[in-house]
């Protein structure tokens, strides 16, 4: 049995019935992986490269991960937390190094690190214009990263930003939490947090990370299922 150990925040974590209908992409991503594939997703909400390590969250992985494993590494939404010192980190200092760290871990046990750059936010302007994105220092640094530890990257960024685009603000929000963590009866109806996603949004982005290991071909493809299969699954939406 091979498995991929999930690293990463609440856009991948696994979530309980307590905070149904949110769904992590890492928690989805099983619906597309081969039959002796195992997803160990340790994703935590909240957590930044730099709150993941302090907590001392990497070392089971290290524990765990052994030879012919793969560890996905997927941050950026809360290092950009510039005002929580506890989790912000310099998107081109510290970003790149405690990366560097999650990829030790993953060859010092003859495992494969594999970059994911963030998934999009749903943020519309009042003309429906898909807004600057606060992920793209970020997204740079991890591609400034991947190149420096000659790392494979899937850019879920640009591919999550191209859907959001196409769909527009509307059409969009079926993918998204309706509700803010934490807020219930009292929150306006209809609002959206435009970071979490619902199952719909976590089916759709896994599929598109899917689409990225077909693309890197040998060992990663071997991760899939059906690469027919995960082909049109990424590409469904996103063509009509």
């Amino acid at each position: 049995m091979r498995h991929i150990f999930w690293a990463g925040d609440s856009t991948v974590a696994t979530n309980k019935a307590s905070t149904y209908p949110q769904t992590g992409i890492g928690q989805a991503f099983d619906r597309f992986t081969a039959m002796d594939v195992a997803v160990c997703n340790r994703a935590v909400n909240g957590r930044s490269t730099k709150s993941f390590i302090d907590e001392s969250r990497l070392a089971p992985i290290y524990d765990e991960i052994t030879m012919g494993d793969f560890l996905f590494i997927q941050f950026g939404h809360n290092d950009e937390k510039i005002n929580d010192p506890a989790r912000y980190t310099d998107p081109h200092g510290e970003f790149i190094v405690n990366l560097g760290k999650f990829v030790n871990v993953a060859r010092n046990k003859d495992a494969y690190p594999v970059f994911i750059t963030s998934v999009e936010r749903r943020l519309f302007d009042e003309n429906g214009t898909l807004k600057p994105s606060e992920h793209t220092e970020y997204v740079k640094g991890m591609k400034e990263a991947a190149e420096k530890l000659d790392v494979p990257v899937i850019d879920l960024f640009t591919m999550s930003r191209e859907f959001l685009t196409k769909t527009g603000d509307e059409a969009s929000k079926k993918y998204y939490m309706n509700l803010a963590p934490g807020e219930a009866d009292w929150a306006p109806e209809g609002k959206i947090d435009n970071s979490h996603l619902k199952y719909e949004g976590a089916m759709l982005y896994a599929g598109m990370i899917a689409k990225g290991l077909r693309e890197l071909g040998g060992v990663y493809a071997s991760l899939l299922a059906d690469e027919e299969f995960v082909k049109d699954t990424a590409n469904i939406e996103i063509n009509g």
